[in-house]
């Protein structure tokens, strides 16, 4: 998908109403801007599952893709961690009943199925659009460090790569990311890079009221974009 089709992608969802791009949706705007998604397919049936997870490898993660459904993991939507074909057909019946048990009336487009990725340092990386001040771009550890400890930091967007250091620097958790007690140091340089890419999706396409990258794995080479949401500004209509 080109930077365009993307744009377009966005702007054929607010204007059919919705508030927010689905899970696969959201990876292919990431895609456009060249930020690393783990390979994945979306399937409709347990045999489409299987088949491609088959082809990407094991482990795998199975996920259920509704825009009825925001919080998948604790509707039963998330599967990680799958060895084999069995384990992806057993997770998918599994599924099912539990979504049509508590969700009966959510839409299915789909499940989403992708390679597991290799554990590594998980962070965040947000954009959020204020009204009074436009976009501005968010960094952070991943997990209850976020959600407890509040270590994030914050930069208007576009914004330059020194600027981005600082911001991933500034964090009270920047110890755990740069080589703590001969820990192998992560790659910061990369993190930045993908600061800059989401400030300049909050930049140039008005259209996202927010975004979120929930988890960035970090290597010591390279980044992965394991999970990603996208809220769509209804005012641009």
């Amino acid at each position: 998908m080109t930077q365009q089709e993307a744009k377009k992608l966005i702007t054929d969802a607010i204007q059919s109403g919705r508030k927010s791009l689905l899970e696969p949706e959201a990876k292919e705007i990431l895609k456009a801007w060249e930020i690393p998604v783990p390979e994945y397919f979306i399937t409709t049936s347990v045999d489409e599952a299987t088949s491609a997870a088959n082809k990407i490898g094991y482990p795998a993660v199975l996920k259920v893709v509704s825009g009825d459904i925001l919080h998948k993991t604790e509707a039963g939507g998330v599967k990680t961690g799958l060895k084999n074909a069995q384990e992806v057909l057993d997770s998918f019946n599994e599924m099912m009943f539990d979504i049509s048990d508590h969700y009966a009336t959510a839409k299915i487009q789909g499940f989403l199925i992708e390679r597991m990725a290799d554990k590594g340092t998980e962070v965040i990386i947000g954009g959020v659009r204020d009204a009074q001040f436009g976009p501005a771009v968010m960094f952070g550890l991943g997990g209850v460090t976020v959600e407890l400890l509040k270590d994030v930091s914050f930069r208007l967007a576009p914004v330059t790569k020194e600027e981005c250091l600082e911001m991933i620097k500034e964090i009270k958790a920047y110890p755990l990311l740069s080589g703590y007690r001969g820990s192998e140091p992560c790659d910061i340089d990369a993190v930045a890079d993908i600061i800059i890419k989401v400030g300049g999706i909050m930049n140039e396409i008005e259209e996202i009221k927010e975004m979120e990258i929930n988890p960035l794995i970090v290597y010591p080479d390279g980044v992965i974009a394991v999970d990603a949401r996208i809220v769509l500004n209804q005012s641009r209509l």
